[in-house]
């Protein structure tokens, strides 16, 4: 079993939701943790719950390599290295195929699928330093079709690919890529509000153990591509 102790992990989209409860298991295992967002007061809320010894919290938007890069620069100030990498940030806009507006796909392409890429070429090069770990949250959606869901498929369905490709690329650098495809999970996406009724699905902080059972696994062993569902429906 791989000691993940110290290790520093940066996450995207890390203030609410998925993000948010994987970074709440890593701090609660010993890591550092840097998680960034795009709403500042989303981050402090986080950061109040976290708290601040091995945690960093800034706003950054995946959209631009440049926030990225900067993302990547304020890790290594603070951490003096980086070994984990959590591609997150996403959003969902939902509509059929001929009703879907412009705005909205180019928002899931450029955040879902561009932003994951931006982030990973924003943090390879720290990563060939320690020999770390990527892992893109993608969706069921990446590999299941359903109506309404065009722009938001093609943006899963891309983070998939992407990541089992950058797995092939980055393996002869020691570096591992997972892309975790989660079901119905609780959380604020799609400007959903958590309640009871949501007790059956997959929590975030089911994620996050599920990365932290990565990140120990033997140094020879890499399961590129997760599909994790609730084991009930509602």
């Amino acid at each position: 079993m791989q000691n993940i102790e110290n290790k520093v992990a940066y996450i995207t989209g890390g203030s609410k939701g998925i993000g948010f409860g994987i970074a709440k298991i890593l701090v609660e295992n010993g890591l550092k943790v840097a998680i960034s967002g795009r709403n500042l007061d989303d981050l402090q809320e986080a950061q109040a719950v976290l708290g601040e010894d091995n945690l960093l919290v800034f706003q950054s938007d995946v959209i631009n390599f440049e926030d990225e890069v900067n993302s990547v620069k304020r890790v290594i100030e603070r951490f003096g290295k980086l070994d984990v990498v959590i591609a997150n940030a996403g959003v969902g806009k939902f509509a059929p195929v001929d009703e879907i507006s412009l705005d909205d796909w180019n928002a899931m392409i450029a955040t879902n699928l561009t932003g994951v890429f931006h982030t990973l070429k924003a943090s390879v090069e720290e990563l060939k330093k320690s020999k770390g770990y990527y892992i893109s949250i993608a969706s069921l959606a990446g590999t299941n079709f359903f109506a309404g869901g065009a722009g938001y498929n093609a943006s899963k369905f891309g983070v998939v690919g992407f990541t089992q490709a950058a797995m092939l690329d980055l393996r002869k650098h020691d570096i591992k890529c997972t892309t975790i495809m989660p079901g119905s999970v609780t959380s604020n996406f799609a400007d959903h509000v958590p309640s009871d009724s949501d007790a059956w699905k997959i929590q975030p902080s089911d994620l996050g153990e599920m990365v932290i059972h990565l990140l120990q696994m033997n140094a020879n062993v890499l399961p590129s591509k997760i599909e994790v569902r609730p084991s009930k429906t509602s």
